[in-house]
């Protein structure tokens, strides 16, 4: 592994609680400026790892560097993390909070304020500077958790379930301000539920169950390993002949009725299927595509159903 592509790199690491082995002989990379989820069921590991990584506790065995080097003092000002368990100083004014948190990250008090007057002001919040935490709303909270995690620019951004709370405006302006550290160069990993957004916003993922390593890798590589020999297919009029073609075992209605799936016989391919329909004067094609799971999908199949309509819990 290469220190000056990854922002962290994780060799070999397991913890025991007791007779529960919460994390089982792990390995992994994070490169440097990529968004990077990681993903699994409650009790899986991840956020064992995360507080492995930050040093919290440490492994029984293996090693984790960060940054390119083992972790140490000054690597905290150069990380953002934002913990599931969140909370904030309830009566204290936003503005002087949030300054008081840039200047244990380093920034001087004047600097720290005048991001802090920034940030608030991207995130709807300036009219709110003035107040205090225990005037706001749960979703304004939740802006302010974030808004503290950022002030010192972080190079390593580290956000345990990032959207939990917000409304889809403010999930939308969040997911902006994630994009946005990223092409200043940070780097994003992200523990999250949302698998939709994880296949929207991620370059790669990593994917736990019972402190293992299941899946790790390119999120469009990931699906593509669990792809069915299948295609979807979008034709004018008539879909019926599509079961007609040779090769075709089964034929199923996709949910948004627009296409249909098409599951293939063992060694037919999806250009013979393509040049079965272009052959057929009577089908006309308006869309073909291969059948490529959601990650909701694999992840049920990976982890045994443990999951809910989300994907999973936690």
């Amino acid at each position: 592994m290469n220190s000056s592509t990854n922002a962290i790199e994780v060799h070999g690491i397991s913890k025991r609680y007791g007779d529960h082995l919460a994390v089982d002989n792990s390995s992994f990379e994070v490169k440097r400026g990529e968004i990077f989820s990681m993903l699994g069921p409650n009790g899986a590991g991840k956020t064992t790892t995360i507080r492995m990584i930050l040093d919290i506790i440490k492994p029984d065995s293996g090693s984790i560097t960060v940054l390119g080097e083992p972790f140490k003092e000054e690597t905290k000002e150069k990380i953002g993390y934002l913990p599931e368990e969140r909370g904030l100083y309830k009566n204290v004014k936003l503005v002087e909070l949030l300054t008081y948190l840039g200047t244990l990250k380093g920034m001087k008090s004047q600097e720290a304020t005048a991001r802090a007057t920034k940030l608030l002001d991207e995130v709807g919040l300036g009219e709110n500077k003035n107040s205090k935490v225990s005037e706001l709303s749960r979703g304004m909270s939740q802006k302010v958790q974030f808004v503290a995690t950022i002030m010192h620019k972080p190079s390593l951004l580290i956000i345990d379930e990032p959207f939990s709370g917000l409304d889809p405006v403010n999930t939308e302006m969040i997911k902006n301000m994630i994009y946005k550290l990223k092409a200043d160069g940070a780097t994003i990993v992200m523990s999250i539920h949302e698998m939709h957004q994880v296949e929207e916003m991620s370059d790669r993922l990593l994917m736990y169950n019972h402190g293992k390593r299941v899946l790790y890798g390119a999120v469009d590589e990931v699906r593509q390993q669990y792809a069915e020999n299948a295609v979807l297919v979008s034709v004018q009029g008539d879909s019926t002949r599509l079961a007609e073609l040779p090769g075709v075992v089964k034929t199923q209605p996709e949910e948004n009725g627009r296409s249909v799936k098409l599951t293939l016989a063992q060694g037919t391919t999806p250009d013979d299927i393509m040049q079965h329909m272009a052959a057929d004067p009577a089908i006309h094609v308006r869309s073909f595509a291969l059948a490529v799971p959601r990650l909701n999908d694999i992840f049920i199949r990976v982890a045994g159903g443990n999951g809910n309509g989300n994907g999973y819990t936690g």
